[in-house]
């Protein structure tokens, strides 16, 4: 039997999604037993993860699973659907980094935890967020992967809702724990891609 491009594509995404599930999971459990000591968890907060979990996962698995919205499908390439996997194999390898690097400081919403330090090792020696990094890179990932304008460009979408609704605050609660260790921390990295922005 002969997959087509469009299907590959498609198959590629859902094991990317699955190991994007299997990467997360055990940082998720170990973080739960690090007492958080600040939460600055909000509705905006809320509706940043819901967005992102929107558009990276919920909008692709019904457009994989159904078809929908067929009305937006495109045209697609082996070019493309090898370019998405490398771009979504890259973001989870460096999603993978970044939770390392972090250890017992991760959390899922903005949160200080028990002893926090602040990681400017590893990803973080070159941007500030590179877990929004890999978020931005499996949007772009998926775009390609996915021939419907609509789920494909939907996690670039939900990405860029996460990213601008979070990152300021996210900023500034480091500046409040950390303060001059933080600013000049951010006076050498950028914010998300390296020497750009």
């Amino acid at each position: 039997m002969i997959v087509s491009t469009a299907t590959l594509g498609k198959i590629i995404w859902v094991i990317g999604i699955i190991a994007w599930y299997f990467i997360r999971v055990p940082f998720e459990r170990r973080a739960k037993r690090v007492r958080i000591v600040s939460n600055r968890r909000s509705a905006v907060d809320m509706f940043g993860l819901g967005s992102g979990l929107l558009g990276l996962a919920v909008i692709p698995a019904i457009y994989v699973a159904t078809g929908f919205p067929s009305e937006a499908d495109h045209a697609t390439n082996v070019f493309g659907v090898i370019l998405g996997a490398a771009t979504f194999a890259f973001a989870l390898w460096f999603f993978r980094r970044t939770h390392k690097e972090l250890g017992r400081n991760w959390s899922i919403t903005l949160e200080i935890r028990d002893k926090h330090e602040l990681i400017s090792g590893g990803p973080y020696a070159f941007v500030r967020h590179p877990m929004y990094t890999s978020f931005m890179l499996m949007g772009l990932g998926q775009a390609f992967l996915l021939p419907n304008w609509v789920a494909g460009l939907a996690g670039l979408a939900g990405f860029a809702v996460l990213f601008f609704l979070r990152v300021g605050k996210e900023e500034r609660m480091m500046l409040e724990i950390f303060g001059p260790q933080y600013s000049d921390y951010m006076n050498r990295t950028k914010r998300l891609v390296p020497y750009l922005y």
